[in-house]
């Protein structure tokens, strides 16, 4: 094995955000093309991650080939290739859960339902319901309200 040739690394490539599938499937038909040809890509895989935006994936054993499969994509930037380790991409690719991310006292944002757009204080979590008890921080008198986990995101 040359230097060039050796374990496939990860890279990140810098995308227009909302391109990514675009340029995804561009790479993959210049990858499909080359290896009918009978040309070595290096390319062994090539991921869109779902909640990450601006970026595109490629697996490679060839780090220079990207370069070339690259080329005239409106959609993406070839000026900084990031090396990212496998780990790195599977706590980008791990959902997190609303559960963990909020905790009593916190100030939340009421996304849906009929208490949209308010703002509220966290008094309780129900895990086994996937409910929260809130006070609305905006409303003239404290009356506390129970809505699902997923009507609400954490502000701050």
């Amino acid at each position: 094995m040359s230097a060039e040739q050796s374990q496939p690394s990860i890279f990140a490539v810098r995308t227009t955000s909302g391109r990514e599938l675009d340029v995804a499937f561009i790479v993959e038909r210049r990858v499909l093309d080359k290896i009918s040809k009978g040309e070595e890509t290096g390319v062994t895989s090539i991921l869109v991650a779902p909640g990450v935006k601006g970026f595109v994936f490629i697996e490679t054993s060839k780090p220079t080939e990207i370069y070339n499969l690259l080329s005239n994509i409106k959609y993406a930037s070839t000026h900084k290739l990031l090396k990212v380790s496998l780990n790195d991409l599977l706590s980008m690719l791990k959902p997190k859960s609303v559960i963990e991310e909020i905790n009593v006292g916190d100030e939340v944002e009421i996304m849906r339902g009929p208490f949209r757009g308010m703002r509220a204080r966290v008094v309780s979590i129900d895990k086994t319901k996937n409910t929260l008890t809130v006070n609305l921080l905006e409303a003239a008198f404290s009356i506390p309200i129970t809505i699902p986990i997923n009507y609400v995101k954490k502000k701050g």
